[in-house]
């Protein structure tokens, strides 16, 4: 459906082109600068429309959630409550990380280790979903429910 509403959208630009070079007006300045601003737009509708169809599948589409869709493309999801966040500073140029370990129901603790600072979005003493997705070769957080 996005595809398709991206096409007829990046059309709509060029039939405004086409209509001022019928009336002969593209020789003038209005008409050549309101033709390069129609087919700009007409390219940047037209590219993401073909960025769309390289995808495979809607980006924006309306009837998937945000969580599922990230979950959906290789997210790790991690449950548990959260134990302890621990913030380490890194070097200029390396990213900083959080470590975090989080507990469930008598299980053995598990450390996660998230890229940037996480003592904000994942509070002590909260029960919480993680969705996490690697990212040059880091963890970062997706997406976070709190139950």
């Amino acid at each position: 459906m996005t595809l398709i509403l991206l096409l007829i959208l990046a059309a709509v630009p060029l039939l405004g082109v086409l209509w001022i070079a019928l009336y002969s007006t593209l020789t003038t300045v209005d008409g050549l600068f309101m033709s390069l601003i129609l087919l700009a737009m007409s390219g940047i509708l037209g590219m993401t429309a073909l960025v769309e169809l390289r995808k495979g599948k809607a980006a924006f589409s309306l009837n998937a959630s945000p969580a599922s869709a990230r979950a959906g493309q290789g997210g790790l999801v991690q449950r548990g409550k959260v134990q302890e966040v621990v913030f380490f500073e890194s070097n200029v140029g390396q990213p900083n990380k959080s470590i975090v370990t989080l507990s469930d129901h008598g299980q053995a603790p598990r450390t996660l280790v998230l890229e940037g600072d996480m003592r904000n979005a994942l509070p002590v003493g909260q029960r919480v979903q993680i969705v996490m997705r690697k990212e040059g070769g880091q963890n970062v957080l997706a997406d976070v429910s709190y139950s």
